[in-house]
């Protein structure tokens, strides 16, 4: 028989006839790895192999088992043995030998581990279908990991979007996933974090399901790490600390198998380095009470400069022989390469790498389209292939691995991308998209599937107005929708690759909808000094309403509404607070927003309200021009909308996404938080226009750099600026390329509107500008405060130019 497989011709191995061989008195984990490969086999093929440890006289047989029992394993004829290993712990072997009429499959770990990856390896390699399984004839793979820590957080608790509704048969599923993949190590949490004390999705107590978690990746020999955040106020107090003892003593003791204790230094906590590794000294000598050989991490996350200064002198001071390593992660404020070269060598750096977040985050998506971002939000389904591929060779030559920080499976993709990558890190991102689809979608649809998820990232390229690749995509999904079985159409990660193609779509066309009716609105606005203000006003809402009474796509939002439906009761997806009972809206409840306004209709409305206060005809007019002008700079003048690519010609970038993915010495695009979607009424104030949802950022002591040239040397300059962003209470200083102050650190106006200052002449007289806006100096937290949604460099005084209202300073 033959068949394409990864684009090659092959000769397929029929294995339906298979008896699966192994030594007697296997280790637990590997016989776990057995019982694995029979299971999974079955449920895609409805084909149960065999197994024993008796060598069958004919037929094909599958030998599973560590190489250091190969003698066990060799059958009748020693002559078959594979001759070579690969070097390295976890590492395996997969090949072929004939005798006869008789095929051999070997699957020779140098250790359980490598059982249980080679296991996972002859997995993705299978060809299966209904009532039908074989292999390559001519697979040979002799493989060891690059990195030791391949592994994700799976925190069970409310703040997650999923997994707080998993129970064990769930969560021990997806450890079979994982480990399919080369995952070696799962991350838990306490039952204390930041986070509710119950959910009402959790089919168990939080601390009887950590234990339960525990207990299962042991049986397949996985590492288990707990997330432990110190999060008492005061470690300086010897009460506090003795009451903390107490509190993971109790976790610690009771839990079957724990590895590594990872404590990050904030979000949340906030303690003083010396107090924490104090501390952490005390808890380490609990934990090894219980666990002798379990390690202690920490992360400096969320330290200030003096705190981070701190931090290091105490480590090349004192070198804590009890502290095993060092995590870098979000909200560290210098990068991965400097904190190696501020660490002292002795500690390894172990990776934490945020891949659950699409905005406000690590690593936001790139220069994402505003309308994605408050739609689909900050925990939505989030297949990134190729940014995490550029993420992971960006970060991971300096560390010994990485434990993926998630919040729930909407990141399910990129957690196979890293897990792939930290074994083989030149396996290219589409080899393991194949892989995942073969395996968990089926071999029918592998290429079509994987390509999909290819697709669903470049839905998020560029402009969302003018993305040709959206339709595309959708309608390659829908095709595989049409052509799925009943089977297929049940299983969750394909629901939620048809969620995200239904989602993009929908909102494309809305955009394309909405913004229309915003066009015509502003049309109707010109008329204004004709028809009446109020008239004209009373004629641009009807128009703009239609988002509300005319929608548009109906077909496809039903769909979205149905596969969320379809994914909660699969898989326990929460994509509404109304109707799944998410915790809240920005936790993965893009049900919720599906519909959220993605033009300027509720600014204007807000502020036809205000306009419709002013008792003056000419004064209302006025109100009226200001809208329109709103981004006219006037005569010799530039507008940038920062956060809006197509609008940013200013805008200094230092560093393209794959040199600097966490934007560190960079500006970026983020979004604003706490977004206002509530109809306005006359006492209403703070809607949003689109410009001040989105911004250009820096992050820590990086300054915001916009460059102008072409200015007039003998003409005088004002830069007119709305400072927006999600940090409105950190202040903003503005200088110029001389280092010229434009204003001091000053606090940001809420609700958000234009600030107007003069430019120094001495600044433009080359007929040169550039502008530099920082933070406040020596920030901690996640660094973020140096952001600004638009900018007007204005020729002239400030009477002669057009546009909205500013302040004067």
């Amino acid at each position: 028989m033959a068949l394409l497989f990864s684009g090659e011709r092959i000769i397929a191995l029929d294995l339906r006839d298979a008896v699966i061989v192994f030594p007697p008195d296997l280790a637990r984990a590997e016989k776990k790895a057995v019982q694995m490969l029979e299971e999974e086999v079955e449920k895609r093929t409805r084909i149960r192999w065999p197994g024993g440890t008796d060598w069958p006289l004919g037929g094909t047989v599958i030998v599973v088992g560590p190489a250091s029992r190969l003698e066990q394993l060799a059958g009748p004829d020693a002559s078959r043995l594979p001759k070579e290993q690969p070097a390295g712990a976890e590492g395996y072997r997969i090949c072929i030998r004939k005798a006869g009429t008789q095929s051999i499959v070997y699957v020779l770990g140098n250790d359980s581990r490598g059982v249980l990856f080679g296991v996972g390896r002859l997995l993705r390699e299978l060809q299966m279908a209904r009532d039908s399984v074989s292999v390559s004839d001519a697979i040979d793979v002799a493989t060891a990991p690059k990195y030791s820590v391949r592994g994700h957080q799976l925190g069970y608790r409310p703040k997650c979007n999923s997994y707080d509704a998993w129970d064990l048969p769930t969560w021990e599923q997806y450890y079979r996933d994982l480990a399919v993949f080369g995952c070696n190590t799962i991350e838990l949490i306490p039952p204390r974090s930041d986070d509710e004390p119950d959910s009402p999705h959790f089919p168990r107590p939080p601390l009887e399901m950590m234990i339960g978690m525990s207990r299962l990746a042991d049986d397949y020999g996985l590492d288990v790490s707990v997330w432990y955040p110190a999060m008492d106020q005061d470690y300086s107090n010897p009460a506090t600390v003795n009451s903390a003892l107490t509190e993971w003593e109790e976790v610690f003791r009771k839990l079957p198998r724990l590895d590594v204790v990872f404590v990050p230094g904030g979000d949340p906590g906030h303690t003083e380095p010396k107090y924490l590794l104090a501390l952490l000294e005390k808890q380490t000598q609990s934990l090894h009470r219980f666990h002798p050989a379990a390690q202690m991490w920490i992360s400096p996350q969320s330290f200030n400069q003096p705190w981070l200064d701190a931090f290091v002198d105490l480590l090349k001071k004192d070198h804590p022989a009890w502290l095993s390593g060092v995590v870098f992660g979000p909200q560290v404020r210098v990068s991965l390469r400097q904190l190696r070269q501020l660490v002292p060598p002795q500690y390894p750096i172990r990776n934490y790498p945020d891949i659950t977040h699409s905005r406000q985050c690590q690593f936001p998506v790139p220069d994402w389209d505003v309308a994605f971002a408050v739609t689909e939000a900050r925990e939505c389904i989030n297949p990134r292939p190729e940014d995490d591929a550029a993420i992971f060779h960006s970060l991971q030559p300096d560390t010994v691995g990485f434990v993926s920080y998630s919040e729930g499976c909407n990141d399910d993709v990129n957690k196979f991308i890293w897990s792939g990558l930290g074994w083989d890190p030149q396996t290219p991102p589409i080899e393991i998209l194949r892989q995942y689809s073969r395996y968990f979608i089926g071999q029918g649809h592998g290429e079509a599937f994987a390509q999909g998820l290819l697709a669903l990232e470049r839905d998020w390229r560029g402009s969302l107005m003018t993305n040709h690749v959206i339709d595309a995509t959708l309608h390659g999904f829908q095709s595989l929708e049409r052509g799925a079985s009943p089977f297929e159409l049940r299983n969750w990660r394909f629901q939620q690759a048809l969620f995200r193609a239904y989602y993009d779509a929908y909102t494309q066309r809305r955009l394309v909808y909405e913004t229309g009716l915003e066009e015509q609105a502003m049309k109707v606005l010109h008329e204004a000094s004709v028809v009446g203000s109020t008239n004209a006003m009373a004629r641009a809402r009807t128009i703009l309403d239609r988002a509300l009474t005319e929608r548009v796509a109906v077909e496809l939002r039903a769909r979205i509404f149905e596969l969320g439906e379809a994914l909660f009761q699969s898989i326990g997806m929460q994509l509404s607070v109304e109707k799944y009972k998410a915790i809240a809206v920005d936790r993965g409840a893009s049900l919720d927003t599906v519909d959220f306004p993605i033009n300027n209709r509720l600014w204007l409305l807000e502020r036809f309200a205000a306009i419709r206060r002013l008792e003056r005809e000419s004064d209302r007019l006025g109100a009226i021009q200001e809208i329109l002008q709103w981004t006219n700079p006037g005569p010799g003048g530039f507008y940038d909308d920062l956060g809006n690519p197509a609008r940013q010609p200013h805008l200094v970038r230092d560093c393209t996404f794959s040199e600097d993915p966490g934007a560190l010495r960079s500006a970026r695009t983020d979004f604003e938080e706490d977004l206002v979607a509530d109809e306005p009424d006359e006492k209403t104030e703070g809607a949003r226009r689109v410009s001040w949802t989105d911004h250009a950022e820096t992050l820590y002591d990086f300054p915001l750099q916009m460059h102008y040239s072409g200015l007039d040397p003998a003409a005088r300059y004002r830069v007119r600026v709305v400072y927006a962003g999600d940090n409105p209470k950190r202040k903003i200083r503005l200088v110029t390329g001389e280092n010229l102050e434009v204003h001091p650190l000053i606090a940001k106006p809420v609700p958000f509107k234009p600030l107007e200052f003069p430019i120094p002449p001495g600044a433009t007289c080359k007929g040169e500008l550039t502008l530099k806006w920082f933070g406040e100096p020596g920030l901690g937290g996640n660094g973020r405060g140096c952001q600004v949604s638009e900018v007007w460099l204005l020729k002239g005084l400030a009477s002669d130019s057009p546009g909205g209202a500013a302040t004067k300073n």
